[in-house]
């Protein structure tokens, strides 16, 4: 009897040590999950948008707004199939006077709202262009630029029309560079807008953060001369710009914004807008 009463302590003991043990086990288990990549719940290719990986990677901090080059900034949002239908209308009242559509995601992905959103925004008397989310482990630069344009990412003259954005930043779908080394990524994006400007007659607008520049590219700057920057930063002070670029353009500088989470600030006021669209 007592070598019974003695094994029922034993297991006992055996059952409340792995009880304690096992929360470790699966925090452990969590904390793994959270640092490998591979172990995190990917989206679904042609989710992506523009800035999706800011907050994750470079977080936010302070209120939206901050202080800028020009005293005077012009209110812009940039929008995805995320949004769905916009009210154009509202943001037009609101004092937004520009927009970017998103059009195309590597070259497998056309954005489903854009006739709504890019012919809206046109219609309610917004200069806008169109965005392409680039997936430079999945084709060419060159391939993905002219997916661009020929699903919405042209140029025309018109006064209204921006010039396409290249949308490069954190890989959603895997490892932040895409698998690329610094100059592979730098090679991919000069692919990518030198037949850009060969398809359209316009360089253009390289949309990213300064930390993803910095780790992918090894913060290279040949393409300040030509590319205007659109800088991503969700603080109050826009803070340190890529390599070579002494100004920013325009500056994400919200996704918790009014009526559309992404809001920006074109740096100087509606003419400066208006210069960039007529080249």
């Amino acid at each position: 009897m007592r070598v019974h009463r003695s094994g029922t302590s034993l297991a006992g003991a055996a059952l409340a040590a792995l009880a304690l043990l096992l929360p470790l086990t699966l925090s452990g288990t969590a904390s793994a999950a959270q640092d490998d990549p591979g172990a995190r719940q990917v989206p679904a290719r042609g989710s992506a948008y523009m800035g999706m990986g800011v907050i994750p990677h470079d977080g936010q901090g302070g209120k939206p707004g901050g202080i800028s080059i020009q005293a005077t900034q012009t209110e812009g949002v940039d929008v995805s199939s995320h949004q769905g239908n916009v009210d154009w209308p509202r943001l037009w009242n609101s004092g937004v006077r520009w927009a970017y559509v998103k059009a195309t995601e590597g070259t497998y992905y056309k954005n489903t709202y854009f006739t709504q959103q890019y012919n809206g925004s046109y219609n309610v008397g917004m200069i806008r262009g169109t965005y392409h989310f680039a997936t430079p482990d999945t084709s060419t630069g060159a391939a993905q630029a002219d997916y661009f344009v020929n699903n919405g990412g042209g140029w025309s003259k018109d006064g209204k029309t921006l010039p396409g954005a290249l949308d490069i930043e954190w890989n959603p779908y895997g490892a932040a560079c895409y698998g690329k080394t610094q100059s592979g990524m730098v090679a991919w994006i000069r692919d990518f807008v030198n037949r850009y400007k060969y398809r359209t007659g316009r360089d253009p607008v390289i949309y990213t953060a300064t930390s993803w520049w910095k780790q992918c590219t090894g913060n290279y700057g040949g393409f300040a001369t030509a590319n205007p920057l659109w800088i991503a930063r969700y603080a109050t002070t826009v803070g340190e710009l890529p390599a070579g670029w002494s100004y920013y353009t325009m500056w994400q500088y919200t996704s918790s914004g009014p009526i559309v989470g992404d809001h920006n600030h074109f740096n100087g006021d509606l003419s400066r807008v208006q210069a960039l669209a007529n080249g």
